[in-house]
C-alpha cells in the first residue's frame, strides 16, 4: 500500500506538472523529425562552373550529377566561387582538365572530386586524384574537425552561456533577490543591464578560455585573424546571455529551465551549419536564418577557415548585436510581471 501511495503521488505531481509531460513526448518528436529532415533528402549535388570548355570536349563529359553553370571568363567563376555561389570550376588549358575549389569543406570537396573522376573518366580514364586541383581555402589535407570545429566551437560557448545565465538569473528570483531589487528605486532597465553587464564579464573570460584552447591547444584551423574570432565569440556570448534570461522567467524551477533545451538550443545545432544546409528540407530550412548559432558559425568559418576579414563578418555581427538588444528589450518588458503591486 505505501508503494501504491508513491506512486500515485509521483503521477499525481506528473499530471499537474504539464510542461514535463509535454517535454517527454514533443521533444523527442522534434529532435528525431529534425534528423530526419536533415538526413532524409538526396545526396549532396555539387555545383560546378564550366569555363570556355571546347564543345567537342563537353559533349564527351558526363555531366550528370552535379548543377552546371558556363563561364566564358575564368574571373567571373573566380568570383561566384568565392562568394560560394560555386563549389568548384573547370577550366581545360592543353587538353589537361583543372579544377579549382572553394575547398573550405572537406565533404564538398569529396563530392567534388567524385564527380571529376565519374565526369572525365569516359574521356581520360584517369583519376581525380591525377588531375590538376587547386583550392582557394583550405588545401586537400584539410580535416573534416577543422571545418567542422568553428560550429561546434560556437555552438558550446551558447550552450553553456545560456545554461548558467538562465539557471543563475531564475535563482535570484526564486531567492527573492530579483524582488527586492524591484521594490528598490532601480528601474526594471538598470536591473536588466546590470545583470547583463555582471554576467557579460564572465562570459568574456569563458569565450576567451574556450577559444584559445580550441585554436592553440587542439590545432583547430586558424587562417584568419585571432582577434575577430574573439568578437564574434563575445557577441554570441551575450545574445545566449539575454536570451537565457528572458526565458528563465518562464521557469519556476532549474528543471523546467533545462526543458528550453531541446526546444531552444537543439534546433539551432541542426542549421547553423554542422550539417549541409543545401541537403536540408526547404519547407524548414527558413528556421537557420531566425537563430544567433546561425550568424555566429558563419562568421567563425569565414574567419577561421576561409581567412577572411571584418567586411564579411560585420553584417554577422550586426545581427548577432540585434538578438542581444531585442532579448534585452524583452527581458525589460517580462520584468513588470514581477513586480508586485
Amino acid at each position: 500500500m505505501r508503494v501504491k501511495a508513491l506512486v500515485i503521488r509521483i503521477l499525481k505531481q506528473f499530471k499537474r506538472d504539464k510542461r514535463t509531460m509535454a517535454l517527454l513526448i514533443l521533444a523527442p518528436i522534434l529532435v528525431l523529425s529534425m534528423l530526419y529532415l536533415v538526413f532524409g533528402d538526396d545526396d549532396y549535388s555539387p555545383r560546378i562552373g564550366l569555363v570556355d570548355i571546347p564543345e567537342e570536349i563537353a559533349d564527351q563529359i558526363d555531366l550528370s550529377e552535379a548543377e552546371i553553370t558556363y563561364y566564358d571568363e575564368e574571373s567571373s567563376a573566380y568570383q561566384d566561387v568565392e562568394e560560394q555561389n560555386l563549389d568548384a570550376y573547370l577550366t581545360i588549358e592543353a587538353n589537361q582538365p583543372s579544377i579549382t575549389l572553394e575547398g573550405s569543406d572537406p565533404v564538398i570537396n569529396s563530392a567534388v572530386l567524385n564527380w571529376m573522376q565519374e565526369a572525365f573518366e569516359p574521356l581520360t580514364g584517369e583519376s581525380s586524384s591525377q588531375l590538376d586541383a587547386t583550392f582557394i581555402h583550405g588545401n586537400e589535407d584539410m580535416r573534416h574537425f577543422d571545418y567542422f570545429g568553428p560550429v561546434l566551437l560556437g555552438f558550446f560557448i551558447f550552450f553553456f552561456v545560456f545554461l548558467i545565465s538562465g539557471v543563475s538569473f531564475l535563482r535570484e528570483r526564486t531567492r527573492g533577490t530579483l524582488e527586492r531589487l524591484l521594490s528598490s528605486p532601480l528601474r526594471k532597465w538598470e536591473i536588466v543591464m546590470g545583470y547583463v553587464i555582471g554576467f557579460g564579464l564572465f562570459t568574456i573570460i569563458q569565450a576567451t578560455i574556450i577559444s584559445t584552447y580550441s585554436i592553440f591547444v587542439l590545432g583547430m584551423m586558424m587562417e584568419g585573424t585571432y582577434i575577430y574570432v574573439l568578437l564574434i565569440t563575445l557577441f554570441l556570448s551575450f545574445s545566449a546571455l539575454t536570451l537565457g534570461i528572458l526565458l528563465s522567467s518562464f521557469a519556476h524551477n532549474e528543471l523546467q529551465m533545462i526543458q528550453f533545451i531541446p526546444i531552444v538550443i537543439v534546433p539551432q545545432l541542426f542549421f547553423s551549419g554542422l550539417f549541409n544546409l543545401e541537403t536540408i528540407s526547404g519547407w524548414v530550412s527558413w528556421i537557420g536564418p531566425l537563430t544567433p548559432l546561425y550568424y555566429a558559425a558563419d562568421a567563425l568559418r569565414n574567419v577561421m577557415v576561409r581567412g577572411l576579414g571584418f567586411e564579411h563578418i560585420y553584417i554577422q555581427l550586426l545581427v548577432l548585436l540585434s538578438f542581444s538588444v531585442v532579448f534585452v528589450v524583452m527581458n525589460i518588458i517580462v520584468l513588470r510581471q514581477h513586480r508586485r503591486v
